[in-house]
């Protein structure tokens, strides 16, 4: 398994699957503003900071907080001037082929693949909607060279556990050997332009949020910033929930907002290194005040995650204490709406004047 792609294919370890995933593909590619891109700037691009929150008996443990949108590795690509063509199939046989056949013309493929059928990561958990890239593969040996943002190194796998994971039903919805068939542009249009597109995504997803929540699942939730709300008011009852049901409800919500595959602060840190980096770019004032929330939007749910880790003290303080932590999540996530409406009018404006960016 050799060759340009396994050889030379430049991956870094990231916090968040999708944005880490991209990231090594743009630069693969040679396409970035100023040099390749970064995490954050990949991410804080793709338009896809928003917030759900669902509380449902169908779930273990019966909560779920995710704080980016759904359709980001599509979202990105495109707003990048790239083709994307999303292929999902039931037949496994046709699925494999969709992916042998861009290794084989020389191109690392995006998929989908549930995490607990990846042995490299050697988790229980079920997460079926995880980014990674594959950049070869051996019939004789029967693996594929799958690049992931978890680990430094490119993985082998076995064939037979792949097609598992691309052939999973678990949470939060089937992968059906989910693909991602992307062209991308010769080179990416001017980043303020970019951003405030990027941007007024994010505000309205977060302002005006639509579509379904999870597929197949019943219970109480909101999205957007009424979720920062419904969150605050389900905090405040957990004071009541007894052992040991409490102590997993404080484990998952620490969990969603550090451990899966946020970035940290439930992905408002990766929003803020992004934003700083457009503001450095483009020299917009008001994309630095976007930064400045997002990480005061960051540091408020990671004190959130921290008391809800601490096993030092009793359960029933810190359940008290996250309930008044809680109270200033909802203004600061209006905050950066707020920032991110600004800077949205304003890049738009620079815009206008700048020049398309080059490989970089």
């Amino acid at each position: 398994m050799s060759g340009e792609l396994a050889d030379r294919y430049p991956h870094r370890m990231a916090g968040h699957c999708g944005s880490g995933a991209l990231r090594d593909l743009l630069h693969w590619q040679g396409l970035g503003w100023a040099g390749p891109p970064g995490e954050g700037l990949v991410f804080a691009l793709g338009g896809a900071l928003g917030l759900s929150f669902v509380r449902s008996s169908q779930l273990s443990p019966p909560v779920y907080l995710v704080g980016r949108e759904t359709d980001y590795e599509v979202a990105l690509p495109r707003r990048l001037g790239a083709q994307v063509e999303v292929l999902a199939t039931d037949d496994p046989e046709t699925g494999w082929t969709w992916v042998t056949r861009e290794v084989d013309a020389g191109r690392p493929v995006l998929i989908w693949a549930d995490i607990a059928e990846l042995p490299y990561l050697n988790v229980q958990l079920q997460m079926s909607r995880h980014d990674v890239v594959v950049i070869g593969y051996d019939l004789d040996r029967q693996t594929a060279l799958v690049v992931d943002n978890d680990r430094a190194e490119a993985q082998l796998v076995p064939l037979t556990a792949l097609a598992r994971a691309r052939a999973s039903n678990g949470f939060p919805e089937p992968t059906m050997h989910r693909t991602y068939r992307i062209v991308w542009p010769r080179q990416l249009p001017p980043i303020a332009g970019v951003a405030a597109d990027a941007f007024r995504r994010s505000a309205n997803a977060m302002r005006h949020p639509s579509g379904p929540g999870i597929a197949g699942v019943t219970g109480t939730g909101s999205r957007g910033l009424s979720a920062a709300n419904h969150l605050v008011t389900e905090l405040r009852s957990w004071v009541d929930v007894p052992p040991p049901d409490v102590d997993r409800l404080l484990f998952a919500l620490y969990a969603f907002i550090e451990k899966a595959g946020t970035g940290g602060g439930l992905f408002r840190r990766l929003f803020a290194d992004g934003s700083t980096e457009i503001a450095r770019l483009t020299g917009d004032l008001p994309t630095q005040r976007v930064a400045s929330c997002a990480r005061r939007c960051s540091d408020a749910w990671s004190e959130l995650a921290g008391i809800a880790k601490d096993r030092g003290t009793s359960t029933q303080t810190r359940t008290a204490a996250i309930a008044r932590a809680a109270a200033a999540i909802p203004a600061a996530e209006e905050d950066l709406v707020v920032a991110l409406e600004s800077a949205s009018r304003s890049l738009q404006n620079l815009g206008h004047g700048n020049r398309p960016d080059g490989p970089g």
